[in-house]
């Protein structure tokens, strides 16, 4: 009996080391797989919108953009001439803007940091283009810093180049991004996945979406994809900001800054995108790519009364000519990106922005026979117009602006316009996700970040 006691203890001994060794190797495995699931991970893009990168001078390393000075050397202005791609100058784009230190004993104003920070808390760090090894590729994300005042094709086709010498590097052909782009950089993202490294066609574009095969999902985070009315009122009047965040008493991008910049041009809202009205609040007819338009209206740059003052003699005789190239290009990449017709589409597509923000969707012109001047109104200013009628605060409010973000409406996100015109094919879109925000803290809101890394998350997206 004690014997058999004695092998009954030992057999039972023997089994439960057995349980516990399954149940550590289980376990490990269990450690393994989800290790190599999140080595699967797609690597991340991330691109910024307009002003969203650093400008140095490529010579001297010096930061010209963003400072709360202007540079005593070098601009943010291009050179103004017709032919758009000579147009350089020595700023280079060095970095995304994560923070900004406006004064010493004031906080840092975030800018994209935050959304890196979210990244890094979820298990991706970040990597750099040139030194990336191979074996780190996974769980990662890069930063797409880019000249943001020149031609969005020329940058959409510097990030194809990019992503094809990284992967040519790290010998990974099949590599997918996920690319994660807010504001007009999502109108980057869009042409390099529609187009590749192309230029736009001479002839009628038509996209072979040779670019989308480095990609899996693009995110446009608040992308004016049908353009934003706040493009003209910057043409027309300047801006106090850096990503879309007002900040006053710190460097301005005048009007006469903004005029030598080709990708201001491309995103001007489109036909039918908003709406002219005018003293009685009934509308108007208006075709903002008309070059004699800026001219009846007193838009022209060339009509202000500091122009003369603001540019060379030689830029004064090349600004008109500059001024209808742009306009022709920006018309162009409009239609560049509204050409695709087909819903076989082999790049997942998410839209995020907001719904509950006062958004320009529309302008009052009126004429002040005094001065002998057009009158472009972009806020709900009450006024009199010629025949004694005063138009309320609330009046004027109800025609001219929209639902948004503040600066892109949701319907130009959606490309709400261009499918009520029967071309919902132009842009399809898997997940539409609205938030109350800004446009500027969309990549900085908890719950967007939250909703943006639940679909990154999912195996095979929405």
């Amino acid at each position: 009996m004690l014997l058999l006691a004695k092998e009954r203890s030992a057999r039972d001994m023997f089994f439960r080391r057995l349980l516990i060794v399954t149940l550590i190797a289980l376990a490990a495995a269990a450690n393994l797989a989800a290790q190599e699931t999140r080595a699967k991970r797609q690597p991340i893009i991330i691109i910024p919108g307009l002003t969203g990168s650093e400008l140095v001078n490529r010579e001297t390393g010096e930061l010209v953009w963003f400072r709360v000075s202007r540079s005593k050397n070098d601009d943010v202005r291009l050179p103004v001439s017709p032919s758009l791609s000579r147009n350089r100058d020595l700023l280079v784009a060095r970095d995304i803007i994560r923070g900004i230190k406006i004064v010493s004993f004031l906080p840092e104003v975030e800018i994209y940091e935050r959304l890196l920070a979210a990244l890094k808390n979820n298990g991706y760090h970040e990597a750099k283009w040139d030194t990336t090894d191979p074996n780190d590729a996974g769980d990662s994300f890069f930063v797409y810093a880019y000249d943001w005042r020149r031609d969005n094709v020329e940058s959409a086709r510097e990030l194809i180049r990019k992503i094809e010498a990284l992967k040519s590097r790290l010998k990974t052909r099949d590599l997918k991004f996920n690319i994660i782009s807010h504001s007009m950089g999502g109108l980057v993202a869009r042409y390099a996945a529609m187009y590749g490294d192309a230029d736009i066609p001479a002839s009628r574009p038509k996209p072979n979406w040779s670019g989308a095969r480095h990609m899996d999902r693009i995110f446009l985070l608040g992308t004016p994809n049908e353009g934003s009315l706040s493009a003209l009122e910057a043409l027309l009047n300047g801006v106090d900001y850096i990503a879309g965040i007002n900040l006053p008493w710190v460097q301005n991008l005048s009007r006469f800054d903004l005029f030598t910049l080709p990708s201001l041009y491309q995103l001007l809202p489109q036909e039918g995108a908003f709406q002219v009205f005018d003293e009685n609040l009934q509308p108007l007819t208006l075709n903002i790519y008309e070059p004699a338009v800026w001219e009846e209206y007193n838009w022209a740059i060339w009509q202000d009364k500091n122009f003369a003052r603001k540019f060379s003699a030689t830029e004064q005789r090349q600004a008109p000519a500059f001024f209808r190239a742009a306009l022709l290009r920006a018309r162009r990449f409009q239609e560049a990106l509204n050409a695709n017709g087909t819903e076989n589409v082999p790049v997942r597509f998410h839209i995020i922005g907001s719904d509950c923000k006062d958004t320009p969707g529309g302008i009052i012109l009126r004429r002040n026979e005094k001065k002998d001047r057009w009158i472009t109104q972009f806020d709900a200013s009450p006024f009199t117009n010629s025949s004694g009628r005063k138009f309320t605060t609330e009046e004027i409010r109800k025609v001219i602006f929209t639902s948004g973000d503040g600066v892109v409406s949701k319907s130009s996100l959606s490309v709400d316009n261009l499918v009520t015109k029967g071309k919902s094919a132009v842009l399809p879109i898997r997940t539409q996700i609205f938030r109350c925000e800004m446009h500027s803290k969309l990549v900085t809101n908890a719950e967007v970040q939250r909703e943006l890394f639940q679909l990154l998350g999912t195996a095979e997206g929405n």
